[in-house]
């Protein structure tokens, strides 16, 4: 493959993302539909499965060459995580590699030689689980909000407060964390950015019931004077905000590629029954009423992952691209969530049961459209950024 010692320095060849696809794809040959359906009923994180990918060397594939990672871009981890998803893994599959593939981007960019030097070695390996610590209960989009307090002590600081829907706070080691070391009357100035210990004597992890993605835990995060030391600042206190921005295109173009995949294995299913699936002597797929709604589905995203990889590329060699990002997270997820549910009506009743998986495929489809970020605050997005129209908040 190859390799490049950072982000943002080239564009990955388009042979290089057709063998990325093809050896991941021979991982995820070893995790069925069942395998995953399994890890979702029983909560259960897929070890085995993040293992072989880590054995693989894809954990780390855009982590720079300098600290053990592919040194490859965006687009080369996009191209992993679409066909996790599209294997039949879901989200459930993406989100178990997502925050230890990417989550220590602010590192890589504005961490001390030290925070890069002993963790993201260990990331690209697969030996170091992370979180991320943004979301709070009182917060929500409005990020200024934040109210988890990192209070000055000498040496460091502690941490007080609760974050929510914190992914894989119960597998992770560390947690890249925001917190507030300044008055609230700073907004996004008084925030900073920290690589916390989970340590259990200061942290408490609940998981959140959810109606979905079941096998990686999204957790309620409890600090109780949680000690972290002034070398575990990632970056400039009170700069943290602008850490953690500069890493949400990239986050935007993998979620949407983990969208695309989802809706390609759910429009897999709905074509294969369909083929099979007979009435009234020939087989469903057949009448226009069935083919239509899957052939307008695999459109959608095919025009997605378009879209995607235009974003991708754009991040690889530098350019701004945090509109197409946004663009094609919007897109894909729609894409994702209408292929799903057509799915589960070319199924009928079979497709709200659990043997044919699509209503697994329906359930994380639709996490697509609230997270991160909501499509109502892309569609934001695009109406101030894009178009210059007034803000309404």
């Amino acid at each position: 493959m190859t390799e490049i010692d950072a982000p943002g320095r080239q564009r990955t060849p388009d042979d290089t993302l057709a063998a990325v696809a093809q050896g991941v794809r021979r991982v995820c040959e070893d995790f069925d539909d069942d395998y995953w359906s399994a890890c979702d009923a029983d909560h259960r994180f897929p070890s085995d499965f993040y293992q072989a990918m880590a054995d693989g060397g894809w954990v780390g594939i855009a982590i720079p060459t300098a600290f053990g990672g592919g040194g490859l871009g965006v687009a080369a981890a996009a191209t992993v995580l679409e066909v996790v998803a599209a294997s039949g893994a879901a989200m459930n599959g993406c989100s178990a590699l997502h925050t230890s593939m990417f989550g220590l981007e602010p590192v890589i960019h504005f961490g001390s030689a030290t925070l890069q030097q002993t963790f993201l070695p260990r990331a690209a390996s697969g030996d170091l689980h992370v979180a991320f610590g943004v979301t709070e209960p009182d917060a929500g989009s409005d990020t200024s909000r934040i109210a988890v307090a990192a209070r000055r002590v000498e040496g460091g600081y502690a941490i007080h407060g609760r974050k929510i829907w914190t992914t894989k706070a119960l597998e992770a080691e560390v947690v890249l964390l925001l917190a507030r070391t300044a008055p609230a009357e700073d907004r996004f100035g008084g925030l900073t950015l920290f690589l916390a210990d989970l340590d259990p004597k200061y942290v408490s992890v609940r998981p959140i019931p959810k109606l979905g993605r079941n096998a990686v835990a999204s957790c309620e995060v409890l600090f109780d004077g949680l000690p972290v030391p002034d070398s575990r600042v990632v970056g400039t206190v009170g700069k943290g905000f602008r850490h953690v921005f500069a890493g949400l295109t990239p986050e935007r173009v993998l979620l949407a590629a983990e969208s695309v995949g989802i809706g390609r294995a759910a429009v897999r299913r709905g074509v294969s029954y369909a083929r099979e699936r007979h009435v009234f002597g020939r087989p469903i797929g057949a009448n226009q009423a069935i083919s239509h709604p899957l052939a307008d589905a695999h459109a959608r995203l095919e025009a997605a992952w378009g879209m995607v990889l235009r974003a991708a590329h754009g991040w690889d060699v530098g350019d701004d691209v945090a509109g197409i990002a946004n663009m094609a997270k919007y897109l894909a997820a729609d894409a994702a969530f209408t292929a799903a549910d057509r799915a589960v009506q070319t199924l009928g009743g079979m497709g709200y049961s659990t043997e044919y998986h699509v209503e697994r495929y329906w359930r994380e489809a639709r996490l697509m459209r609230i997270a991160p970020v909501t499509q109502e605050m892309t569609l934001n997005y695009v109406a101030q950024t894009l178009l210059g129209l007034p803000r309404s908040y």
